[in-house]
């Protein structure tokens, strides 16, 4: 299959991009930078050049494709205080490749989020998030745009992704907890700590997206989901042995101080399931838990380490 891949440059996508690959695909890849160009083609995809705002672009590709996988978003202003323009954005790019795929039964899968769904038991791929009106809520409103494509002669698939998505070189949530706990000199965890936090190592990451490529039925809801929680207080644990700092409880009241902006997530309790991924997919994550990684002590060289 010839694959347009969009964000294959990223965190998710420069795993999926090898993993289409050695799968015997073709891929193409979107890349937004002459640094993003070059990764692709050392990893051997064809490059077009653009951005999630070129939409004649998107077009164009998802038209010349056999499917896409959307991974693209902007996260540089979502985090910087536009997520609403952020989603926006996205929600512009899905309608595109969507209308784009329309009639054709060819493939079309992007990422999403587990958290949130179902604060405080373990969440299945039979849920689904509530649209609240919130700006993150564009978000939900386009992963169920995509999964209503499948009455329109696409393919589509949602891959819902854990909020930690673990490996060498990762710069998101467990690089932040490490960065911070190297900064306070102590590894915090939120009140008691047994809140759970689902996990997935960027390697079963990526083989999920190459399934749910190759064979996702159409409207599929998916968990990219390895481990169904796991506590933050022993992730405070691993990290305050590495870094031989003291371990210790946050309080909600000092939290924001302590964990900045990671303070509106750290306390969220959102195990989630993957039986049904697993059983639909025959995915079996492979690669080392998030406890079992850190231990690997990636996480704790400096130079990858980010606040």
């Amino acid at each position: 299959m010839r694959i347009f891949v969009t964000g294959a440059s990223g965190w998710i996508g420069s795993a999926v991009v090898p993993e289409l690959i050695d799968a015997g695909h073709e891929v193409v890849g979107l890349a937004r930078s002459d640094a993003s160009a070059a990764a692709l083609t050392a990893a051997g995809a064809e490059v077009v050049h653009g951005t999630v705002d070129d939409l004649d672009v998107l077009r164009a590709e998802a038209a010349a494709s056999d499917g896409v996988i959307h991974l693209a978003f902007k996260h540089d202003i979502a985090f910087s205080g536009d997520f609403q323009g952020a989603a926006e954005a996205d929600r512009r790019a899905v309608d595109t490749i969507g209308a784009a795929l329309t009639g054709t039964d060819r493939p079309f899968v992007i990422a999403s989020g587990v958290a949130g769904l179902a604060p405080g038991r373990v969440s299945t791929e039979q849920d689904m998030a509530i649209n609240d009106g919130s700006p993150i809520s564009i978000r939900v409103a386009t992963a169920q745009a995509v999964l209503d494509l499948a009455s329109q002669g696409v393919r589509s698939s949602v891959v819902r992704l854990a909020p930690t998505c673990h490996g060498d070189g990762d710069n998101g949530f467990m690089a932040t907890l490490v960065a911070t706990a190297r900064a306070k000199g102590v590894s915090g965890y939120p009140g008691d700590g047994v809140n759970r936090w689902p996990a997935v190592h960027r390697l079963d990451a990526a083989h999920l997206f190459r399934l749910a490529v190759e064979k996702a039925p159409a409207g599929s809801v998916l968990h990219g989901v390895a481990e169904e929680g796991v506590a933050l207080r022993d992730v405070a644990e691993v990290i305050g042995r590495h870094l031989d700092v003291p371990v210790t409880s946050v309080a909600p009241e000092n939290a924001a101080e302590h964990f900045a902006w990671l303070a509106a997530f750290i306390g969220v309790d959102a195990p989630a399931s993957n039986t049904l991924t697993r059983e639909l997919l025959a995915w079996e994550p492979a690669h080392p838990g998030l406890l079992e990684d850190l231990d690997k002590g990636h996480y704790f060289q400096a130079s990858t380490t980010t606040a």
